[in-house]
C-alpha cells in the first residue's frame, strides 16, 4: 500500500510549505519538514550549510544533497534551495521559488537561526547587526513576502516563527542570538494582527532545549536534570507541535508564543 507521504494524503495534502532551515538531519527543520510531507503537504526545504560549517557541530556530512535524500528525495512534494539570511532580498527568492515549484504557498515555517557566543565583554557591532538580520529581519521579510504572495481563497494561511527561551530566562553568553530572537517573540503579536483579517494566523514556538547534536556532555547532563522527562526535547516534539500549528486544528490561535519545554525547571541546573 502506498504510504501517506508518498501520495500525499493527510490533513495538510494540498497546502504548499516552506521550512527554513533545513541544513542536519539531526536537526528541528529536518524533522518538521517529514512531519509536513508525512501529512500530505508539498514543502520547499531552505537551508544554509556554510553556517553550521563555522559551528563547533559542523554541517551535515551528507551535504545538502544528502539531508534531502533523507527526506524521500527532491521531486513533485519536495524541493530544496541554498540561500543565505544575512542578504535582505534572500527571503523573496525563497517564498518566489516556492510558488514557483508548487503554484501556491500555504504555510511558512521560519526555524533558521545564526547561532552567536558572544557576552557583554566580547560583544561586536558586526555581530549584533549579523544576527539582527538572519534572523528577525530575515523573519520579517520572509512573513512580508509570505502574505504578498498567499492566495487568501485557499485555506490553512500559516506563519510559524521560533524564538528562544530568553524571555524566560536570561542568556548572556549569547548576547546577539538572544537579542534577535527576543525581536521574533516582540514581532508576533504584531504580524498577526497584521494578517488576521485575511485569515492567515502568526505564532512563534520556543522549543526549548532540544538535543541536535550542539551540546557538550557537561551541559547536556546539566539540562537533562533540570528536565521532568529526564531528557533534552527532540527534534520530533518540535515538529510534532508545528505540524499542529500548520493544521486547521490550529485555525483560532494566533499572536502567540508556544512554550514546549516539557516543564524545564531552570532553577534547578
Amino acid at each position: 500500500m502506498e504510504s501517506t507521504a508518498e501520495n500525499g494524503a493527510g490533513p495538510l495534502a494540498g497546502r504548499v510549505a516552506i521550512v527554513t532551515g533545513v541544513s542536519r538531519r539531526i536537526g528541528i527543520g529536518f524533522a518538521v519538514t517529514r512531519a509536513l510531507l508525512d501529512a500530505g503537504a508539498r514543502v520547499l526545504a531552505h537551508s544554509w550549510a556554510p553556517h553550521d560549517a563555522g559551528q563547533p557541530w559542523g554541517a551535515d556530512p551528507a551535504g545538502p544533497e544528502g539531508v534531502m535524500a533523507a527526506l524521500g528525495g527532491e521531486g513533485p512534494r519536495l524541493a530544496h534551495m541554498s540561500e543565505d539570511f544575512a542578504d535582505p532580498e534572500a527571503p523573496r527568492r525563497v517564498v518566489r521559488r516556492a510558488v514557483e515549484e508548487f503554484g501556491a504557498v500555504d504555510v511558512l515555517v521560519a526555524n533558521h537561526a545564526r547561532s552567536s557566543l558572544q557576552s557583554l565583554a566580547e560583544l561586536t557591532a558586526d555581530e549584533l547587526d549579523l544576527s539582527w538580520a538572519v534572523n528577525a529581519r530575515a523573519s520579517a521579510l520572509l512573513t512580508k513576502e509570505f502574505a504578498a504572495a498567499h492566495d487568501d481563497s485557499r485555506p490553512g494561511g500559516r506563519v510559524i516563527l521560533f524564538t528562544s527561551g530568553q524571555h524566560l530566562a536570561p542568556m548572556s553568553a549569547e548576547l546577539p542570538y538572544a537579542i534577535s530572537k527576543g525581536a521574533i517573540h516582540q514581532m508576533t503579536l504584531s504580524l498577526a494582527d497584521a494578517l488576521a483579517d485575511r485569515g492567515i494566523t502568526v505564532n512563534a514556538v520556543n522549543p526549548g532545549p532540544v538535543d541536535t547534536g550542539w551540546a557538550d556532555e557537561e551541559l547536556t547532563r546539566r539540562v537533562g536534570r533540570a528536565l521532568p522527562a529526564g531528557r533534552w526535547g527532540s527534534p520530533e516534539d518540535v515538529a510534532r507541535l508545528v505540524r499542529w500549528l500548520a493544521s486547521d486544528e490550529s485555525a483560532w490561535i494566533t499572536g502567540q508564543v508556544v512554550d514546549s519545554e516539557g516543564g524545564f525547571r531552570r532553577w534547578a541546573m
